[in-house]
């Protein structure tokens, strides 16, 4: 089976379709929004489920600072969200652990955010 592209309008309509005939929906290739990237400068994006534009990153001096750090992981949505990170989170995400938060809650909803 080829691979398929498709705009936004065809993907919420074959969406709405596969809802509601019990299909699971498997979205890949999604850029720098889904799953830990390393950068050129060493930065990780974490993936956003439900996400309309935000993006998480942690630094290359994040990484190696030790300490706590709290996100802001608008990115470009028209809102913000917040996640915090424990230095031991931090040091685990350094160290390729899988660690997930969950965002504020901003506009009735939040985010959980996966590194690694």
């Amino acid at each position: 089976m080829g691979t398929r592209t498709m705009d936004r309008r065809d993907f919420t309509r074959q969406a709405a379709l596969a809802a509601l005939s019990g299909v699971t929906i498997v979205v890949s290739g999604c850029s720098s929004y889904g799953p830990t990237q390393p950068s050129e400068t060493g930065d990780l994006s974490g993936s956003v489920t439900a996400n309309h534009g935000h993006r998480a990153v942690i630094t290359s001096a994040q990484l190696g600072g030790g300490g706590s750090v709290q996100l802001d992981i608008r990115g470009s949505s028209d809102h913000p969200h917040r996640i915090q990170l424990s230095a031991d989170d931090v040091a685990r995400i350094a160290g390729g652990e899988r660690v997930s938060q969950q965002s504020s809650n901003e506009q009735a909803h939040d985010h959980t955010v996966t590194f690694n």
